[in-house]
């Protein structure tokens, strides 16, 4: 009887503290911007973005070969299957740029200008 009422306080507590913080993603009112990886290519391969915000880049890869997108100043890296689409958020940035690429296609290099 106890360890029940303890279980339903817990679940009550969990449901008010998520009510509190709210529960809508956070992500649903950054800034968005798409990237298209496609067998080897990026488009757009410059992005101006807002300096001192937390931003989403949404991810498609719309090509026959799988990518992966990846910056090494960003800390970030996300693999895409041909077809997928997903995203990440990156947090505010100082003011300048900051280099991606698709790690299975070398070639394909981008950069982020945060001003």
């Amino acid at each position: 009887m106890i360890r029940h009422a303890l279980k339903l306080y817990g679940m009550a507590w969990l449901l008010a503290w998520g009510t509190a913080f709210g529960s809508a993603p956070r992500s649903a009112s950054l800034p968005t911007f798409q990237l298209e990886m496609v067998d080897g290519k990026l488009n757009p391969a410059c992005t101006e973005v807002p300096a001192g915000k937390r931003i989403k880049i949404e991810l498609h890869n719309i090509g026959q070969d799988a990518v992966e997108f990846e910056s090494i100043q960003l800390r970030k890296e996300k693999v895409l299957a041909p077809g997928a689409e997903s995203f990440v958020v990156i947090p505010p940035l100082s003011p300048g740029e900051y280099k991606f690429f698709d790690d299975f296609h070398q070639s394909a290099q981008g950069v982020i200008v945060a001003k």
